[in-house]
């Protein structure tokens, strides 16, 4: 099990819960909103925002955490993250933000302390790269969008 490191930013209700995993069998663990007025941010149709969450955190070096939409959030109201999956490399340091898009036909408020997000911690892996003069080829060759069948 990794530990991800958790500081409160300077202002932020330290009553909101931590990021936590509503069931044993899940992957992503749950982020809440914590506003700067503990009230609530409207989302209107199109609109995007950076919601806090008055977290810091320490990834430790070799993972990643990665930001994803809430699937009943996405479904229900057309709440989804426009940069999804969002990377939080281990060596940033700052506030944790979710940037939530309301893709929905309707406004839609984020209340302080509502599950917004879900956080998926993993491992990275590092690549060279490497100028060559070919690629070695595949049956797929390059066939782009759509070249392997319908969608």
């Amino acid at each position: 099990m990794v530990t991800i490191r958790v500081i409160h930013d300077e202002g932020a209700d330290r009553d909101v819960p931590l990021p936590s995993y509503e069931t044993a069998g899940a992957a992503g663990a749950d982020v809440r909103a914590n506003l700067p007025d503990r009230g609530c941010l409207m989302l209107q149709p199109g609109q995007r925002k950076l919601v806090p969450t008055g977290l810091r955190i320490e990834i430790p070096a070799g993972y990643e955490v990665q930001i994803r939409p809430r699937s009943g959030l996405a479904l229900k109201h057309g709440i989804t993250l426009p940069n999804t999956p969002g990377t939080i490399d281990s060596d940033y340091r700052g506030p944790l933000g979710v940037i939530l898009m309301n893709a929905g036909q309707k406004p839609f408020e984020v209340h302080h302390g509502e599950r917004i997000a879900q956080m998926v911690v993993a491992p990275v892996l590092q690549a060279r790269f490497e100028v060559v003069d070919s690629l070695a080829g595949t049956e797929r060759g390059d066939g782009g969008f759509g070249s392997t069948g319908r969608g």
